[in-house]
């Protein structure tokens, strides 16, 4: 009975041994699972992997060794976070200097520069990290990160940050092309500033250039003045008969009206140089009272092949006053004054358009002589108004042979497609200049102008002159000068003359032929480089000098135009 006993002890044993080593092995698998999820959680995917391997931040390339931590390790590490906060800001500026880099080499050559920055901007990030001292912090295991290499560390990135931004910024314009459109618009407005300034400024110099008077001009006037002062009675006509050749209809009959004396004197010494009968010939020459004395003594020093030269003053024709002329009475006005004699370049520049007109000779009394012909010359039938800026090439009798038509002015025309027509020379927007003429009239030019006096006597063009003129104080109709008022006074009394009577535009326009001068019977120096001043065309002011006096002492003590 005893073996029973004894196997039912042990069955028992048995049993309890099994459940013993099943309870083992249950512990075994949960402890291997526990520690299989931790290496899950902690191991980086493959994903991870590559993408630092893109960014060229590889284990290969910087030796970072195994990123396997332990539990243990990543609960020692305080300096982990901020090490892989500070290699993430280098990385991403890394990769944008390389997109920069990229970018840049797709632009023009200009860019070249920027590619060489962006390059070493790139290698010095990839430098710093392959650096000896810091790879260091990339193989620790996490228990010996030194500190004082992580801050100097992170003072390297901060520096090559701080530069890459800054670069980045000076450079985005390169890039963008709303930057580069907006800095071009600011450009042409820019430079659109500075050349309208430029111009203004450029308008005033040639207006104060334009009014000056040479020094050795103004010389040789004030050695003939001396001379007249000097030997009066050689010079005078005072007291003496008018000869009759002054008033005679049958001769050639010029009007010059000057207060320069070389100039008038040229367009006498042209004139007459080229007249086949210069006996024939008359010439009255006008000035101002102070200019009277040395015009005198000028035409007094010099025979002129019997041709007659009078020289009178306009204070001569006692009926030129001002409540007679127009042009006078407006004179009185302040603020006329002010618009014509103020030379301050701000208030001179205001009215760019009209700026050739503030000339104060536009408003000379001996500028709108011209309008008073049939009254200084009340004897005269027809006569040639002549300005002192011109020179004589051929005999001009043939002018007194045109049959004018019952028409009282004889001019050269002078537009062209839609240039130099009466829309450029009035205001049409006023409903009295837009009621009474064409705006696409044509217009003509004084300079050279054959006039019948008889015409214009039955016409009565003075007292058209003095209504426009009154009309016209507050510089409302037209622009200033003489040639508005003439359009408007001979707007349908002027006969057109063949063009090559007169040439224009020797003292503002370089581009005239030499064969269309040489054709010309007058060539005409208007504009503002007068062949006198140093501002004078070089290859028309021999035209004008060939005829200067200079073999008389007083031009050459004066060393006029040297």
């Amino acid at each position: 009975m005893a073996y029973p006993r004894l196997s039912g002890t042990a069955t028992r044993g048995g049993a309890s041994s099994s459940f013993r080593l099943l309870a083992l092995a249950i512990t075994v698998s949960a402890v291997v699972f526990f520690f299989s999820s931790l290496t899950f959680f902690f191991t980086p995917s493959t994903g991870d992997s590559s993408d630092l391997d893109s960014l060229g931040f590889n284990s290969g390339s910087f030796g970072l060794g195994s990123t396997r931590r332990s539990v243990l390790a990543l609960k020692s590490d305080p300096l982990k976070p901020r090490l892989d906060q500070i290699r993430k800001q280098a990385e991403d500026h890394r990769t944008l200097a390389l997109a920069y880099a990229s970018y840049a080499r797709k632009l023009k050559l200009e860019n070249a520069k920027l590619v060489r920055i962006f390059a070493d901007l790139f290698r010095n990030y990839s430098d710093l990290m392959i650096k000896p001292s810091y790879r260091a912090l990339f193989e620790s295991d996490g228990l010996s990160i030194d500190e004082s290499v992580l801050r100097q560390f992170e003072k390297e990135v901060k520096e090559r940050i701080k530069v890459t931004r800054q670069v980045i910024a000076e450079a985005k314009e390169s890039f963008d092309n709303q930057l580069k459109i907006q800095k071009l618009k600011d450009t042409i407005f820019q430079v659109n500033e500075q050349l309208t300034k430029a111009k203004k400024q450029g308008a005033f110099s040639s207006l104060i250039a334009a009014k000056s008077i040479p020094k050795s001009l103004h010389c040789v006037a004030m050695r003939l003045m001396e001379e007249r002062i000097a030997h009066p009675e050689k010079y005078t006509d005072e007291g003496k008969p008018t000869p009759p050749e002054l008033e005679d209809p049958s001769l050639y009959h010029y009007a010059i009206f000057s207060d320069n004396v070389i100039a008038a004197s040229v367009v006498v010494n042209s004139a007459v140089k080229n007249a086949k009968e210069p006996w024939k010939h008359v010439f009255h020459v006008v000035t101002d009272k102070m200019n009277l004395g040395a015009m005198q003594v000028m035409f007094k020093l010099k025979e002129y092949n019997g041709a007659r030269v009078e020289v009178k003053a306009v204070e001569d024709y006692k009926f030129l006053n001002s409540s007679y002329v127009p042009v006078l009475k407006q004179l009185e006005n302040a603020k006329l004054q002010q618009f014509y004699f103020e030379n301050k370049l701000e208030n001179a520049t205001k009215d760019t358009t009209n700026m050739k007109f503030r000339n104060p000779k536009y408003l000379s009394i001996l500028n709108h002589l011209r309008f008073y012909l049939p009254e200084m010359y009340p004897k005269l039938n027809r006569i040639l108004f002549l300005d002192d800026d011109i020179v004589v090439q051929k005999d001009l009798t043939g002018l007194w042979k045109i049959d004018m038509d019952g028409k009282v002015n004889g001019a050269v025309e002078t537009c062209f497609g839609s240039f130099h027509r009466y829309a450029q020379y009035m205001n049409f927007s006023h409903p009295l200049i837009k009621e009474k003429f064409n705006p696409n009239a044509c217009a003509w030019a004084y300079g050279m102008n054959f006039f019948d006096l008889d015409a214009w006597r039955r016409v009565n063009c003075t007292a058209d002159y003095h209504y426009w003129q009154n009309l016209n104080e507050n510089r409302t109709l037209w622009k200033l000068g003489t040639l508005p008022p003439g359009l408007i006074t001979f707007y349908s009394t002027t006969k057109p003359l063949d063009k090559s009577w007169h040439v224009l535009g020797l003292g503002y326009n370089p581009s005239i032929s030499m064969d269309e001068i040489r054709n010309a019977a007058v060539v005409h120096f208007n504009g503002n480089m007068k062949p006198w001043l140093d501002i004078a065309m070089n290859q028309f002011k021999p035209i004008w000098e060939k005829h200067v006096d200079y073999d008389l002492e007083f031009v050459q003590g004066c060393n006029f135009g040297m």
